[in-house]
């Protein structure tokens, strides 16, 4: 793996920020980091990136330990922090040529790099504006664009959707895909779980600086119990069919959704191929017919307690 926490622990006095925790990720990744406030989120990315030194523990990228050779670790890690400051005296297009200067990018090449950055991230049209004139969104674009501009090989992101408008979530979410299609691997912090969903190959649920849960998506998303919940939606005949499958042996429940049934059938698939069959043998026209899978919400729900420190 190209990233690997081994037993970070992090205290603060007497409260343990991270609490002995050990997770991987890879190139072309994008895995969620999910926890309730206060759960050490924030300070396993710092220490990842080599802004904090842990109590104990290691993180290694490319098998270069962040603790050991921090100055090695600050040329494979971009850092996208929570909120961007906003300097009234510096623009976008300075600001990002200022940090190619910090990471020695030389004179004609940095201009080239810098432009293909801004480009990158859509930010030529804002390039002379001041930090302090730009809206949340921006900002964000412009933290991100900080970030790539050494090119490394790993994004690490603080909520960096907080308090951005539908477009520019989407526009960040395109963003990220594009990024992990080039190979690189992204650790993402963020409380809207539905778009993590759709962009996460993987997630770390965390609580009170210990890991609960945590995998590719679906290792996450795959029922550990033998209950299959389904979704089915009849052409019509709904009530119909509800009474239908009450009358199953295999179906534990059937709850009406909108215009569809989610029943729960203790079996496994052949169960479920079995039932549909029936249904169409009995003369029921469906439309649709899947398993519906838990997703993130859910798992968050069910591992968490929304305890903080």
């Amino acid at each position: 793996m190209l990233v690997q926490i081994r037993n970070l622990r992090k205290s603060y006095g007497n409260t343990k920020a991270v609490n002995d925790i050990s997770f991987s990720f890879g190139k072309g990744e994008i895995f969620g980091f999910v926890g309730p406030n206060g759960a050490g989120k924030s300070t396993t990315m710092r220490v990842l990136a080599a802004l904090e030194e842990p109590s104990s523990g290691d993180c290694l990228i490319d098998g270069i330990s962040v603790i050991e050779y921090p100055d090695k670790a600050y040329r494979l890690v971009g850092y996208v922090p929570d909120s961007l400051p906003g300097h009234r005296d510096i623009s976008v297009h300075e600001y990002l040529d200022f940090f190619a200067r910090a990471y020695g990018i030389p004179g004609g090449r940095r201009r080239r790099v810098v432009e293909e950055i801004e480009e990158f991230t859509n930010l030529v049209g804002i390039r002379e504006k001041h930090l302090n004139a730009l809206s949340k969104g921006m900002k964000n674009r412009v933290s991100v664009a900080r970030a790539l501009v050494h090119d490394p090989p790993v994004l690490i992101m603080d909520e960096p959707a907080s308090g951005l408008d539908p477009r520019a979530r989407i526009e960040l979410r395109e963003l990220l895909k594009v990024l992990a299609a080039q190979g690189k691997a992204v650790l993402i912090s963020s409380h809207i779980l539905t778009e993590l969903a759709e962009i996460c190959t993987g997630a770390v649920f965390i609580e009170r600086g210990k890991i609960l849960r945590a995998g590719t998506l679906s290792q996450l998303l795959k029922r550990d119990v033998s209950i299959k919940t389904l979704l089915i939606r009849p052409l019509d005949r709904l009530e119909e069919l509800k009474r239908y499958l009450l009358t199953q042996p295999k179906v534990e429940d059937v709850r009406v959704i909108d215009l569809s049934l989610e029943i729960d059938v203790d079996g496994d698939d052949d169960e479920c191929c079995d039932l549909l069959a029936d249904l169409v043998r009995g003369g029921f026209r469906i439309i649709e017919f899947r398993p519906r899978r838990a997703d993130l919400e859910q798992i968050f729900m069910d591992v968490t307690k929304g305890d903080v420190q």
